[in-house]
């Protein structure tokens, strides 16, 4: 009676632990699903206009036909390419300056107040410039998202390698590691959780900058897909545009978090921060 009192009793635990994990996945997508549900009886009833907001499923419809025709692939497929070669362009640049600058004190005087001044230029201002630089072709394209991903990269590994315990420096020395040694087992390993939070800002401002970029002449991605859409005036094709550039936008939020997740696991803070969100 008292094994069967037991195994019940472990059943019991394991359907609420499933229970609850199950609606712990399920808890972001309600306010999502909500909202689509009203946006399509509102649109069913005429309370907004479908031409100028056409319902989720007209949306679907648009999604399915563009699948099937493999225009969405295509246009998907460039916007994808321009973003992660101006992501490891600017991204890469961005990571190397604000090692060098955190580092070396002379780097961070020539180099710094430069950088910082360029910084508070918005970057997408500089789209007339840069057609004049680069013509319409992809160059210019992946120019400004080099440029809208290298601030946010370069900004929090500087910061990442500037607050590193000087401590645990004093006692890398201390123990006789040489300079390569105490960039690649102290600093770098201790300033990555920074680089990975501007990894995050930077993915935001990847996808914004080429949205406009896509604007400039392109013949292909998501951003032509939906001006050229404009132009016949296909709602629910620039709709789908933005809501692929969403699902894009979460897609690489999701995978750098997922990254995060494996290369912190030794991390004490994200330890604890992962023991608080259990």
């Amino acid at each position: 009676m008292a094994e069967t009192s037991v195994a019940g009793y472990a059943a019991g635990e394991t359907r609420k632990l499933n229970v609850r994990g199950l609606g712990s996945a399920l808890a972001p997508w309600v306010l999502p699903l909500a909202l689509l549900i009203v946006w399509e009886i509102a649109a069913r009833t005429g309370l907004v206009t479908a031409r100028l907001m056409p319902a989720p499923t007209t949306v679907a419809i648009a999604f399915w036909r563009s699948l099937l025709n493999g225009s969405l692939l295509v246009h998907t497929l460039a916007s994808t390419q321009r973003a992660l070669i101006g992501l490891l362009i600017g991204g890469g640049l961005g990571f190397v300056a604000g090692v060098v600058n955190g580092l070396w004190k002379p780097a961070e005087t020539l180099f710094d107040s430069t950088l910082q001044m360029v910084r508070n230029i918005p970057h997408l201002a500089l789209i007339p410039l840069v057609i004049l630089w680069f013509g319409i072709d992809e160059t210019a394209k992946i120019f400004l998202v080099s440029i809208g991903v290298f601030f946010p990269i370069y900004i929090n590994t500087f910061y990442g390698v500037r607050t590193i315990n000087p401590q645990l420096v004093e006692m890398a020395s201390v123990y006789g590691l040489d300079r390569k040694a105490l960039i690649t087992r102290i600093i770098l390993p201790g300033a990555l959780p920074s680089i990975l939070v501007g990894l995050r800002y930077a993915l935001g401002f990847m996808w914004l900058t080429l949205i406009v970029a896509e604007t400039i002449s392109a013949t292909s991605g998501i951003g032509y897909m939906t001006m050229n859409a404009r132009e016949f005036l296909q709602t629910d094709i620039v709709l789908l545009g933005i809501i692929v550039y969403a699902l894009l936008g979460k897609l690489a939020d999701v995978a750098t978090r997922a990254v995060e997740r494996r290369v912190l696991v030794w991390h004490p803070a994200y330890q604890a921060a992962q023991g608080g969100k259990q």
